[in-house]
């Protein structure tokens, strides 16, 4: 049978974090406490996912998901790439490297999808678009429940049409990259209680709800809007589990504007604001993952130099309530915070029953 978002002790979903944060320690942290952890496959060889379903299996046997990036976008005009790889030039210069090369791929998507199939993990999640119905049917054969990342009510429809067991509701206020199914065109960025309020409806999919959510009293809002769960990554962010670099770090624990950019992927996410985002957000064009490609020898570098102002510090709007707890811990005392602020809601709330 497969996984059920009620069978879970805690609502809580640790959100997969590609690039470095998502780890199976923190996974199997996460699960031990009672939620439910990811692995992310992001920028991942399918041997790497797979060294990582083995590691964290052997840590525990709670579920867990797996984090798919879907094939979506369309490469980029070389021309384009080549204008944005000359503006990075001073950076590449700064570090002593080359800029990458900017390929153009779908992240080995298929070799994942068979990983994920033949493991069969208990929740697979897609993010930047929604899996075709034979993927969905391929996946519901196995007992693996399906989970799609929608930014609004067209991509929900959408999803739930296709046969999503869950729909993972990402706020605008949600840090690293947006779930757009497609990055190409203007989007209205919907703030996480109006998406949800407008997904919660009868016969709906459970919604995962995820975007700037820290802490009890922000839970209690999302689950009283319509979420059978939340979905937290900033959160965990400072935990001793996760693999966040050393400069992520120190941006993290310390207030700080956040921003939607493309300058650092070609695809749009939300980050910290540093001088590399300012320099280059009005040049950065759509060019997923060419981009991502081009400029990750530099932010590589940056992050060993310890250099906060050319790396991507994807965070969500409230990364300054992170804490610096393990993950098992947070999970645990997040439980009886959002009773609490369900219980201590205003008065108003109390006069109404």
């Amino acid at each position: 049978m497969a996984f059920a978002l009620n069978s879970l002790r805690v609502p809580i979903v640790q959100a997969p974090m590609a690039g470095g944060p998502s780890t199976p320690a923190l996974a199997a942290a996460v699960g031990a406490a009672g939620g439910l952890g990811f692995l992310a496959a992001g920028y991942k060889t399918p041997e790497a996912v797979a060294g990582d379903i083995a590691q964290l299996r052997a840590a525990g046997d709670a579920p867990f998901g797996v984090n798919i990036f879907c094939a979506s976008g369309a490469q980029a005009p070389a021309d384009v790439v080549a204008a944005y790889a000359r503006s990075l030039a001073a950076d590449a210069q700064r570090h002593g490297v080359a800029l990458g090369e900017p390929r153009f791929d779908d992240d080995a998507y298929d070799a994942k999808l068979a990983l994920v199939m033949q493991e069969r993990v208990p929740v697979v999640s897609f993010t930047f678009g929604c899996p075709a119905p034979e993927t969905f049917f391929a996946l519901h054969e196995r007992d693996i429940a399906v989970w799609v990342t929608v930014t609004s009510p067209e991509e929900a429809s959408l999803a739930r049409q296709a046969g999503a067991d869950a729909l993972v509701a990402q706020g605008t206020e949600a840090g690293g990259h947006r779930g757009y199914f497609s990055d190409d065109a203007p989007h209205e960025d919907y703030g996480l209680l109006v998406l949800l309020r407008l997904l919660d409806a009868p016969g709906a999919p459970p919604l995962v709800a995820t975007g700037g959510l820290m802490d009890g009293p922000g839970i209690a809002a999302a689950l009283v809007a319509g979420a059978s769960a939340v979905q937290l990554g900033s959160a965990f962010m400072l935990t001793p589990e996760a693999g966040t670099s050393e400069p992520h770090r120190a941006r993290l624990a310390a207030p700080g504007a956040t921003r939607l950019t493309r300058a650092f992927s070609g695809r749009t996410a939300r980050g910290i604001v540093n001088r590399f985002m300012d320099e280059h957000d009005a040049d950065a064009p759509r060019a997923y993952p060419q981009v991502h490609h081009l400029t990750s020898p530099v932010r590589a570098a940056a992050r060993a130099a310890g250099d906060v102002d050319a790396v991507n510090l994807w965070a969500g709007q409230g990364h300054a309530l992170a804490t610096a707890r393990p993950a098992g811990e947070i999970v645990r005392t997040l439980a009886p915070d959002t009773a609490a602020a369900l219980d201590g809601a205003p008065a108003l709330a109390r006069e109404a029953r």
